[in-house]
């Protein structure tokens, strides 16, 4: 039994740790709604208009919203196949096609993307959606079979063989045996994919110079390169370019703790 001093310092332990970790988000969110600036433009909740005006932000945050919703819909389709073939089926050279999932894990983007933008400009893709996109969704299509390989692999192999009896095929035990279960790990894969997608910036900035293929993070970098008479705007910015994260977590985040709580546990 946990004494009343060990919890106390188990207490003061995260107390500290959520500081540390709260501190950089307060300190923006503050800033964001902070006086006018050198200018006199903005203050207070008129930032954040003011900021979406001058940085421009609309069609940035429209072509992550696109990007996203391309990567996350194809590569979690994806995914969910390929993590259920390797996951209940005999699929042959699995023994090497597996690791060259993981591989797409432990592969730095730094380390490919310039031979990629070259493979890219190859086909004509460089300055394209598909230059974007495309990366993306082989990135994460690597977490998304190791991630759902991990949960198909967790199911009672009795709950598939009782739907095979019945005369089920493997398209009707994947929709209707084993995803609807699967949810909070469908949820996961999702919400991840697109916090990371929503947040990548090395691959639009190095694939596509076009302005109006310009993400909201590389919107958010150009707008702090031009932008130089004060900190409020740049402060509201970066809230808007976040915003959509944590509204697509918090909106989710039942499934998506349930999810990781399950993958410990498996773990």
């Amino acid at each position: 039994m946990i004494s009343r001093t060990e919890r106390t310092a188990n207490y003061a332990v995260l107390l500290l740790f959520a500081t540390f970790a709260l501190w950089p988000i307060g300190s923006i969110l503050l800033s964001s709604v902070g006086p006018p600036d050198a200018l006199g433009v903005g203050g207070g909740l008129a930032n954040f208009p003011a900021a979406w005006e001058q940085g421009r932000f609309g069609p940035s945050m429209l072509t992550s919203v696109a990007v996203s919703g391309f990567v996350v819909v194809v590569a979690g389709v994806l995914s969910l196949f390929t993590g259920y073939a390797f996951g209940t089926m005999r699929v042959p050279g699995a023994a090497v096609l597996f690791p060259l999932f993981l591989l797409g894990l432990m592969v730095p983007t730094e380390v490919i993307v310039v031979p990629l933008y070259f493979d890219l400009r190859t086909f004509g893709l460089t300055n394209t959606f598909w230059a974007i996109v495309l990366p993306q969704v082989a990135q994460s299509l690597a977490f998304g079979t190791f991630w759902m390989r991990a949960y198909f692999r967790a199911r009672p192999v009795s709950l598939i063989e009782a739907a095979r009896l019945d005369g089920a095929g493997s398209w009707r035990i994947l929709w209707q045996v084993l995803v609807p279960p699967g949810r909070p790990a469908i949820v996961t894969m999702v919400v991840l994919t697109f916090m990371w997608t929503w947040n990548e910036f090395l691959i639009p900035l190095v694939m596509a110079t076009d302005p109006a293929l310009r993400t909201a993070p590389l919107g958010l970098a150009f707008f702090q390169g031009q932008y130089t008479s004060g900190f409020t705007l740049l402060a509201a910015g970066a809230v808007i370019v976040a915003a959509p994260v944590v509204v697509v977590y918090l909106f989710l985040q039942r499934h998506f703790i349930r999810g990781m709580l399950e993958g410990a546990v498996r773990e």
